[in-house]
């Protein structure tokens, strides 16, 4: 296995090799990933991690096993630890399973999935076909014990949620929590954390996407409930504002050397954040990422202004 030290050298040597910027390789090098405490136990995880799903799930699909290893690799290497994939991901289970399993680097994961079964005519789900989907969970990432399985896009909480606490009595997950990328179950979401005994809630959140802020993150912090951020880039709609635009020079302030840096800093400047976890499938982005998490945040004056320049660029 390749050691972090080795990584960086080679990046630096090959660059190019994965496109990394010197800022890029400086931050890895010299500066510690930024932890936070998972609220309901106070096990702190690094504040970057790897999303399973949009690219790399279509990477999983094309069995595309070279790029998949170089990313999770990139990812322990840097000193990340938290994917986030789900049954719902096509391919992306099965894949990172085995190509973990292979480069024996499984055990350097925090390992968080996602359950949900529709039940018929929008009843409830069938407990027996919840209990199978997570059983291939398991089968798929080749675990004992995983850590996180949240109910995915607030599938039929009652009956799933349920599953979860008995899993979690049993030792077989250490986390339970529940998910949701649609402004339109936030309501349904603040319901749940405020009656139902989860650890985590996924939700999506990005610079030009802050409606979060205004009830599910207080609420978050009230009922120490840690919070995943899906899609920090706002799906693709981020990259197409930017356009070639350089990055502004003031991003030196808080350590940000890329636009994607710059975009994670936000999101992680938010206490109520306890990983972020943007898709990748590219090893020199996986790095440019983790690199997000390091070094100095922006303060309260430096987010209006990175606030104000998102709002001054053209929507996408």
């Amino acid at each position: 296995m390749v050691s972090r030290r080795d990584w960086l050298r080679i990046t630096a040597g090959a660059g190019a090799g994965l496109g990394l910027k010197p800022g890029i390789l400086e931050a890895l090098q010299s500066q510690a990933l930024i932890t936070r405490a998972i609220p309901s136990t106070g096990e702190r995880l690094p504040a970057v991690g790897l999303g399973g799903a949009n690219t790399f799930s279509r990477v999983a699909r094309a069995e595309d096993f070279d790029a998949i290893g170089s990313v999770l690799q990139a990812l322990v290497d840097g000193g990340a630890t938290v994917f986030d994939t789900a049954a719902g991901y096509g391919a992306s289970e099965e894949v990172s399973g085995r190509v973990t399993d292979e480069l024996r680097i499984a055990d350097r994961l925090f390992w968080a999935t996602k359950v949900n079964v529709a039940g018929r005519g929008g009843g409830s789900a069938d407990p027996a076909a919840v209990h199978a989907q997570i059983e291939r969970s398991f089968e798929r990432l080749r675990i004992p014990v995983i850590d996180l399985i949240q109910v995915h896009n607030m599938g039929d909480p009652p009956t799933q949620l349920r599953i979860l606490e008995e899993l979690k009595a049993a030792g077989r997950i250490r986390y339970m929590g529940i998910t949701t990328t649609n402004e339109r179950q936030y309501g349904a979401l603040a319901d749940v954390m405020r009656n139902e005994p989860i650890d985590f809630i996924g939700i999506d959140y990005a610079v030009d996407n802050r409606t979060p802020e205004e009830v599910i993150f207080p609420l978050a912090l009230e009922r120490r409930i840690g919070v995943i951020v899906y899609l920090p880039f706002g799906r693709s709609r981020m990259w197409q504002r930017i356009g070639d635009r350089p990055l502004p020079d003031w991003a030196a302030e808080f350590d940000a050397h890329t636009w994607a840096q710059f975009m994670l800093k936000f999101v992680l400047a938010n206490p109520a954040i306890t990983v972020a976890t943007p898709g990748t499938s590219d090893a020199g982005h996986m790095a440019d990422n983790i690199a997000g998490g390091t070094g100095r945040l922006p303060d309260a004056q430096q987010i209006r202004r990175m606030v104000e320049l998102v709002e001054s660029l053209p929507s996408a």
